[in-house]
């Protein structure tokens, strides 16, 4: 970006010639828009939130009148108007008028744009297709979240299947920027950026620095990303941290049973989660290839079923049912909690129930929700 004198930024009024590149703001008007092309077709374009500019924005943190363009020589320049939190291209705050060029990051406040530019034959400049542009604004976007740790832990009840008392919430994490706001579209661009590991450990020290101050100190089940397990030292570095900010919180860490591939640093990894006073979960058991041999190498406080054997439980075939509950019986035996996860109707939970499971988890209960 190159910053413009500001006198002739002031001087220049003119309109945009039919032969010249179209160029737009590419972005969300509002927390829960969905992408918009909007064209800088005055001069000069103005962005806030209030009525009358040229491009009117839903942020609370944008200012009523936020931020201008202008086209100067066939170049676009951006300023800010003594905006509240700023106008910034590609992450830094200008102060100044500055050019902006195509694909360049523009945050007015909290609102995200991509700078398009079209020539006029209908081509945009660097042939870039939508999705690409669209991946480029949300890893920009990753970026952001991580360094400024805007992600809003929910907190969804884990209940006994008898008298459907709650034990305690599983933390699951959403996203504050646009684009990112599901833990899907997180670790998308994650995997995109090899940064899963640290957005796992973010959504877990967040999730339990909020639910620490849950009243009467529920039992907190944390999540574990596969890769946390290929670097075994690591992540038990990092629970010892949040062990220590937790203080006394109950927590259970969440294993997929798919990523139990170690037997050895599972007996290691169990080990040092007693010394942390940290319980152990297997979770989605039956999704993966795991046996549960494998899985009692280290033997867990509770395994969670995984929602596919429960989903339609109740019309279920015997056969699958007379399995189902030989799996809770065996699991039982070893004195582990047996968790059917994704119970959504009175019907699954009945039968649920039946097969003797202890504990119950799904929206019949209970929707993640804010703490």
């Amino acid at each position: 970006m190159t910053a413009v004198d500001s006198a002739s930024f002031d001087s220049i009024r003119r309109s945009v010639s039919p032969h010249e590149d179209v160029w737009f703001l590419s972005g969300p008007t509002g927390p829960s828009d969905s992408l918009q092309h909007t064209p800088v077709d005055r001069q000069p374009f103005t962005v806030g939130r209030q009525s009358g500019t040229s491009m009117k924005l839903q942020f609370r943190t944008v200012s009523g009148n936020h931020a201008e363009l202008r086209l100067i020589d066939g170049r676009l320049v951006i300023r800010d108007l003594d905006s509240t939190n700023g106008t910034y291209v590609n992450g830094s705050r200008i102060s100044e008028p500055t050019i902006v060029s195509d694909e360049d990051l523009i945050h007015f406040a909290e609102a995200p744009f991509r700078i398009r530019r079209q020539s006029p034959t209908g081509m945009t400049a660097g042939t870039i297709s939508e999705n690409v542009c669209d991946q480029a604004l949300a890893l920009v976007q990753f970026d952001r979240l991580m360094s400024q740790r805007l992600v809003r832990p929910h907190f969804q009840p884990i209940v006994t299947l008898q008298g459907a008392r709650s034990i305690g919430f599983e933390i699951l994490g959403r996203g504050s920027v646009f684009g990112l706001e599901s833990v899907g579209a997180m670790f998308q661009a994650a995997e995109q950026l090899n940064l899963e590991v640290e957005l796992s450990r973010l959504l877990r020290w967040e999730g339990l620095r909020v639910g620490r101050e849950i009243p009467d100190q529920p039992t907190l089940f944390v999540n574990t990303h596969p890769k946390e397990m290929e670097d075994g030292q690591s992540l038990i570095d990092s629970l010892s941290k949040v062990r220590t900010m937790a203080s006394n919180t109950k927590i259970v860490l969440e294993i997929h049973e798919a990523a139990v591939t170690d037997p050895a640093f599972m007996r290691r990894l169990h080990a040092s989660m007693n010394d942390l006073d940290i319980q152990l979960a297997y979770d989605d058991f039956g999704a993966g290839q795991a046996r549960l041999a494998e899985l009692i190498e280290a033997r867990p406080d509770f395994v969670k079923f995984d929602i596919g054997l429960i989903r339609g439980i109740d019309i279920n075939d015997v056969n699958r049912m007379r399995m189902l509950q030989s799996l809770v019986k065996m699991v039982q035996d070893l004195d582990i909690a047996a968790l059917a996860e994704g119970i959504e109707t009175v019907e699954e939970a009945d039968a649920c129930l039946e097969l003797g499971f202890d504990l119950a988890q799904g929206f019949y209960y209970g929707r993640p929700a804010p703490a």
